[in-house]
């Protein structure tokens, strides 16, 4: 469902200091399980995917998780906020996640350069505008 919201006094958004947030998710479906369980790839990827979107990378965790249905997560805290993947190797499965605060950072560009590299044979893709609707200072 698609939410739509009007503020008739367009002179809030106007030239004011209000946050922008920017939301991109997905879930990536028939993507090869060797490239699902390869951790250094994985890693490489969401700091490529980062550096292609202008984010800037603060702190990076990456766990590979064995056993039944393991698979590997990639987090990425970036100044703008975070990109992660997580996989099943199992079920040539990944879901990616990238969401941006600001004007700095395309969070389309990261989610599209991981898909091109992890090549699922379907996707779906979300978005979700996160952005405040009142201004810094501004009583709810």
């Amino acid at each position: 469902m698609t939410e739509l919201v009007i503020d008739k006094d367009t002179s809030r958004t106007e030239n004011k200091d209000f946050i922008i947030g920017r939301h991109v998710y997905g879930n990536l479906y028939g993507v090869r399980r060797e490239l699902l369980e390869d951790e250094d790839f994985l890693r490489k990827l969401v700091v490529e995917a980062a550096r292609a979107a202008d984010m800037h990378i603060v702190d990076m965790k990456t766990w590979k998780f064995q056993g039944y249905h393991g698979g590997v997560s990639v987090i990425a805290l970036v100044l703008e906020s975070h990109v992660s993947i997580h996989t099943w190797p199992d079920y040539g499965y990944a879901t990616v996640d990238v969401y941006t605060c600001g004007p700095r950072g395309d969070p389309w560009r990261a989610f599209n350069y991981i898909v091109e590299h992890l090549k699922p044979r379907i996707y779906k893709v979300h978005y979700a505008d996160r952005s405040s609707l009142l201004e810094s200072g501004a009583e709810n």
